[in-house]
């Protein structure tokens, strides 16, 4: 007797009617009507085949082999081809199958390191078992060579996961949602009366939205939004007040029922915002796997009450949590603006100096400086810029008004720089016409997510979209297409490794001379103009963006060092440098660090952002004086403060970076806390790339070497 080996090893005994059924089905896919007795006919003469070998044991790649050479051998030729297509598809699925079954082994022992956010629960580990196999999906949807051109490293797709599901990111207007009430599914949320009930919906609002989203979400004018509830509180405990001490009108004694009034209302204010700190670091969202990526836009208030909500959730975040442990979310972005905070004589100066002092210890708040050209055109136009924690910026819209208010990103895409500088070498023409190429190409694989995308329905992100959160959404109705909010949003054409890029073509970075700069900045513009040119075409918000590359800095340089080696300069780290930044091990002064990012910022339209690493812990008046050279000498706009944190885990209190026990308590229970990608995190959730990144970081306060002067 025959047997037949499977794949898995097994022996079974060999039947004839596999093959018979083989032969019918492909001859079924085509439409073609084959004769029984010809199947038969062709089924013995593969049997005759298979008896020549003499064999025991046979395996079923070599009965498929002598299948499809009998089909096209005997005037079935388009039955051989079909069956052979069949085999083919067949193998792929098998390996998709093979690699997917990999990847939920590795993730069952512990989540990957993509997002720096995802733990390592239950929840975690099956949101990623998920997220795998809808990438194995989305990837054999797409076009072949959209598909290729991900998997071998030309170009990225970020959160392919999400690639037919949902889009990117959102700015919440956070007031005019609060206002109106609103529905998370299981029935209407009224109007708050209270500034605490408004910040903890203000709370949910983020939870809420990022259920239905893969990237962050942000309060795009926090403190302007809520005081409009600090007075609704202020006219309670005035009420309560007169009721408790029978007051018939706060004329009577009014200097002391002034008094009583405000001490109440800033106990309440501070309280709400205590809550806000407290809630975004433990409430979870997707599935209970993370919390929620929340930013928080402050720093130009309109009015007292917003004042007051500036300074008293800036200093509750100083606080810290209960043990004073470092808060990781919300991002603050502080907007700096001549005339409102900047200045001393500026009405909210004092805003700006706690901001400073709050950052030297949390290195939270970011800074954005409201003052840079494109910033402040559109401010002089009633339009104020804001951004996301990771640097996502939205500000022009071919389609309808301008500004961030509830608009997002639709969904990014990365260009592998390195790569083409190495296939290139030192012909700079070639480098661009195969820039060119891979920008079409990102162009294309957009536009396929967009069409994607379009298929949704508004019932598909219930609330973001059934809430009427997102610009584009009103009017519509359930089984609406959300292609009006598609149209919003922007669509952001990304890059990583400038420096590298760089130094495969000319064997130097950016920072080392001023033709090599321009080089640089060259390129960037390249990127850019594309952008520009196809928004027009397309009537879409094409942008040029300076990705935050996570778990994408150490895929990126591992697939090229497979292919060209260890190219010094370029592949010989484990991480290509993120975006259009200054090499972190490169020995440079803060200011020419900050003079040669700042003019990427202008170019990088879709989102920028530049750090100044710190040795040890600032003060508030180093962190102020930074800041203040940048945006009094340079044209940057977003930036922050970096330091490597730790704090114990028992008692709370700060631990010197070179040290691993606690001061105070002397525990050696030590967290660490570094940024990554624009946000705060847990040393231990970074991933390999980034971690080898950090401990290449070298402090910027140290003397100019080997770097030119561009001040």
């Amino acid at each position: 007797m025959l047997y037949v080996v499977k794949r898995d090893g097994r022996e079974v005994p060999f039947h004839s009617d596999k093959i018979i059924n083989a032969i019918k089905g492909a001859a079924d896919e085509i439409g073609y009507n084959l004769n029984n007795e010809y199947v038969v006919e062709i089924t013995n003469k593969v049997i005759e085949r298979v008896e020549e070998k003499l064999l025991e044991k046979i395996t079923v790649e070599e009965i498929q082999n002598i299948v499809e050479d009998t089909l096209m051998e005997n005037d079935f030729k388009l039955i051989g081809e079909t069956y052979s297509n069949y085999r083919i598809e067949r193998t792929k699925i098998r390996e998709l199958k093979s690699n997917l079954m990999s990847a939920i082994e590795k993730i069952g022992v512990e989540t990957d390191r993509d997002n720096a956010n995802v733990g390592n629960n239950f929840s975690s580990k099956l949101l990623r078992i998920a997220s795998e196999s809808n990438k194995w999906h989305n990837l054999g949807m797409m076009p072949k060579h959209l598909a290729k051109a991900h998997e071998n490293g030309d170009i990225y797709y970020h959160d392919l996961d999400s690639y037919n599901l949902t889009t990117n990111c959102l700015n919440i207007e956070t007031g005019k949602i609060l206002k109106r009430g609103f529905n998370t599914g299981y029935g209407t949320i009224k109007p708050p009366k209270r500034i605490g009930s408004a910040a903890e919906l203000s709370c949910i609002l983020l939870q809420s939205s990022q259920n239905d989203m893969f990237g962050g979400q942000s309060h795009v004018d926090f403190e302007n939004d809520m005081a409009y509830f600090v007075e609704l509180t202020r006219i309670e405990i005035e009420n309560e007040v007169k009721e408790f001490f029978e007051l018939t009108s706060a004329d009577e004694n009014k200097e002391v029922f002034d008094s009583i009034v405000e001490k109440k209302l800033e106990k309440e204010v501070r309280q709400a915002m205590q809550g806000i700190v407290y809630n975004l670091n433990t409430m979870h969202s997707r599935a209970g796997s993370q919390v929620p990526f929340s930013s928080i836009n402050i720093g130009i208030p309109r009015s007292e009450e917003a004042a007051m909500v500036c300074r008293l959730f800036l200093e509750e975040y100083e606080k810290g949590l209960g043990k004073e442990e470092q808060p990781i979310f919300p991002n603050i972005i502080f907007r700096v603006k001549q005339g409102v905070n900047r200045e001393e004589e500026d009405k909210y100066y004092y805003l700006y100096e706690l901001a400073c002092r709050v950052a030297a210890k949390r290195m939270n708040p970011m800074f954005m400086n409201l003052d840079a050209d494109f910033n402040l055109k559109m401010y002089n136009e009633g339009v104020v810029a804001a951004t996301m924690g990771c640097r996502t910026y939205i500000m022009a819209n071919i389609n309808g008004e301008p500004g961030p208010e509830g608009r997002g990103n639709i969904a990014p895409t990365t260009i592998n720089l390195p790569r083409l500088g190495l296939l290139a070498k030192n012909d700079k023409d070639k480098f661009f016409r195969l820039l060119q190429n891979r920008l079409e190409l990102a162009r294309e694989a957009l536009l396929h997510r967009y069409d994607v995308l379009k298929n949704l329905k508004v019932k598909d992100l219930p609330f973001i979209a059934g809430q009427g959160l997102m610009k584009g959404s009103e009017n519509l109705k359930e089984d609406d297409s959300i292609e009006p909010i598609l149209k919003q949003g922007t669509y952001a054409i990304g890059f990583i490794g400038l420096a590298e890029t760089l130094a495969a073509l000319v064997g130097k970075n950016h920072a080392e001379d001023e033709e090599t700069y321009e080089l640089g900045l060259k390129i960037i513009e390249y990127i850019r103009s594309f952008c520009d040119e196809y928004k027009e075409k397309d009537r879409l918000n094409w942008s040029c963006y300076a990705t935050p590359a996570e778990g994408l800095s150490g895929r990126f340089i591992l697939q090229d060092r497979s292919i060209f080696g260890v190219v010094e300069g370029v592949t010989d780290k484990d991480y290509y440098t993120n975006s259009y930044h200054v090499p972190v091990g490169y020995p440079i002064s803060i200011k020419d660090k900050i003079q040669i990012e700042s003019k990427f910022h202008s170019v990088c339209n879709a989102g920028h952002i530049t750090y100044i690493e710190m040795d040890g812990y600032p003060t508030g008046e180093a962190v102020k004086s930074i800041i203040d050279y940048a945006y009094k000498n340079s044209n940057i706009s977003y930036m922050g403060i970096n330091f490597h944190m730790k704090y114990c885990r028992e008692c709370g209190a700060r631990v010197e970076a070179h040290e691993n026990t606690c001061p105070k308590c002397e525990s050696t229970n030590i967290q660490g806390v570094s940024r990554v990608t624009g946000y705060l995190s847990l040393d231990e959730r970074f991933g390999a790339g980034k971690v080898a990144e950090r401990a290449d970081r070298i402090s910027h306060t140290g003397k100019q070497e080997n770097s030119y002067k561009i001040i």
